[in-house]
């Protein structure tokens, strides 16, 4: 997990300073929005629609997200720092537990809290978000009704006043409904959650993105691919690392970037659906992952994929650690 970083001892240029009008400048706000929600809620989605780009990988199979993921928006009164975080569901699995575990960690750690709320679906996850939320944190919370696009206009303002006095958690300080998805509500998401935020310089350079390596991403792209193109229990006793990430060369007339990866699996039998008949899934899943790559690189790309058998990695604490699933400060 990324340690927080700290706040800056200095305050961005006032408008004189820059060239400007001579008025007095509002204060400047920034701070870290850990996006918290059941499994499948839409916050990855609604992460890279509020950036502008493509930070986190977004599947509709739940429990795509497992780490802690940041993306940085930067305002001009502003900086925003979101952390898209993995579902709060039940389960017995190492794996899923310390996916959990890293989200109710960032409830702890944010300066305000955005709940996203499926609106089209409230399931057995939905009430242990609301447990965490009342005890633990006490930074402002927004709730945001997500799927808008979905609901019944009409029905949608007594959805919103279901969330104005739920038992054990304090009214939330800021209250709506967006839709990820055709991008209603944004705005009134980006100005309610800078004005949560504390009186702060940036905590980050105007043009930073997300802490991801390209590396790291490259990973989460083949994840990606195989989470849409694999059924059952495939997607999620998969794994990705990378063995190579060769940049490409500007020196070449057509530089291309290499890429080397490997599909974990946890059993002989999910290594050949992986794989598949004449190895046409394997060759899918590097297509669709090569081609998005090659978007995200601005360049072409060679990908190659391996499969593995890692037995029982999703259990093994060692395994989890070596994967980044897992900070040696959780172990049990």
């Amino acid at each position: 997990m990324p340690d927080r970083p700290t706040r800056p001892d200095r305050s961005p240029p006032s408008p004189s300073e820059a060239g400007g009008p001579q008025t007095k400048p509002e204060a400047y706000r920034s701070g870290f929005v850990a996006i918290v929600g059941a499994p499948n809620a839409g916050k990855s989605s609604l992460m890279n629609r509020l950036l502008g780009q493509k930070v986190a990988i977004v599947t509709h199979k739940p429990q795509t997200t497992r780490h802690r993921l940041l993306g940085v928006l930067t305002e001009p009164s502003a900086q925003i720092v979101f952390w898209d975080t993995p579902g709060v569901h039940e389960s017995p699995k190492a794996l899923n537990q310390s996916m959990v575990s890293r989200a109710l960690a960032a409830l702890a750690d944010c300066d305000v809290c955005l709940w996203l709320v499926d609106g089209a679906r409230r399931g057995p996850e939905h009430a242990r978000v609301l447990e965490a939320l009342k005890t633990r944190t006490d930074a402002p919370l927004m709730v945001a009704v997500n799927k808008a696009d979905l609901l019944d206009p009409e029905e949608l303002p007594a959805l919103l006043d279901e969330f104005r006095d739920l038992p054990g958690l304090r009214p939330p300080d800021k209250l709506l409904a967006v839709s990820a998805k055709t991008g209603k509500g944004l705005k009134k998401i980006k100005k309610a959650l800078a004005s949560l935020l504390p009186v702060s310089p940036p905590l980050y350079e105007a043009d930073a993105l997300t802490d991801q390596t390209l590396r790291a991403m490259a990973a989460e792209y083949v994840r990606e691919a195989v989470f849409e193109l694999t059924r059952q229990e495939i997607p999620y006793s998969t794994a990705v690392t990378v063995d190579e990430y060769l940049e490409p060369k500007t020196t070449d007339k057509n530089p291309v970037a290499r890429i080397s990866c490997t599909v974990h699996v946890e059993r002989e039998s999910q290594k050949k659906v992986m794989i598949g008949a004449g190895g046409r899934t394997l060759k899918k899943i590097g297509q669709t992952a090569r081609r998005r790559l090659e978007e995200l690189l601005e360049t072409k790309v060679f990908l190659s994929l391996f499969v593995r058998i890692t037995d029982g990695w999703s259990e093994d604490p060692k395994a989890l650690e070596d994967f980044g699933y897992l900070d040696p400060r959780e172990k049990r």
